[in-house]
């Protein structure tokens, strides 16, 4: 019994260590982990005792999404990890390609190979084909892929 509990609290724990990881692998350990925790229950138990330990760890699941949700954003440290400010420069919309496409452009960033254009008045992202264009270099827009314009040097 004791280890299905530890086998539980250490799953839990690094469920809730995965907020502070940039992947999901503390997760699906943590995961593993409960699994494990579910399968000893029911080598020890049986199916009864391996379904209390399968709702116990669905109810300790529900309780670490609620705590790192709801309640953690809302304390001092909670707040460290929570982005609350945008850059403040809002994406322009995708272009139509029959609406730039052939148009000149003017680089409003170095191109290397991304960065921003300016076509007839409006900004947008860009990818330059040759790889590197200068600030201000003069381009043509020869394409449009999902969110950018494709330029050539002119």
């Amino acid at each position: 019994m004791t280890t299905i509990l530890l086998l539980f609290v250490a799953g839990v724990l690094l469920l809730a260590l995965d907020i502070f990881a940039a992947s999901f692998l503390l997760a699906a350990i943590g995961a593993a982990v409960m699994a494990g925790g579910c399968a000893l229950a029911y080598q020890h138990f049986g199916a009864f005792g391996a379904g209390c330990a399968g709702l116990a760890a669905l109810l300790l699941l529900g309780i670490t999404i609620y705590i790192e949700l709801w309640i953690l954003p809302r304390t001092r440290f909670g707040r460290g990890l929570v982005v609350h400010s945008t850059s403040g420069t809002p994406q322009a919309p995708p272009a139509l390609a029959e609406t730039v496409v052939g148009r000149s452009a003017s680089a409003l960033t170095t191109l290397a190979p991304s960065g921003y254009v300016l076509v007839e008045g409006q900004r947008y992202e860009a990818f330059c084909r040759s790889g590197h264009a200068p600030l201000g270099a003069a381009l043509r827009v020869v394409g449009v892929d999902n969110f950018r314009l494709i330029v050539s040097q002119a």
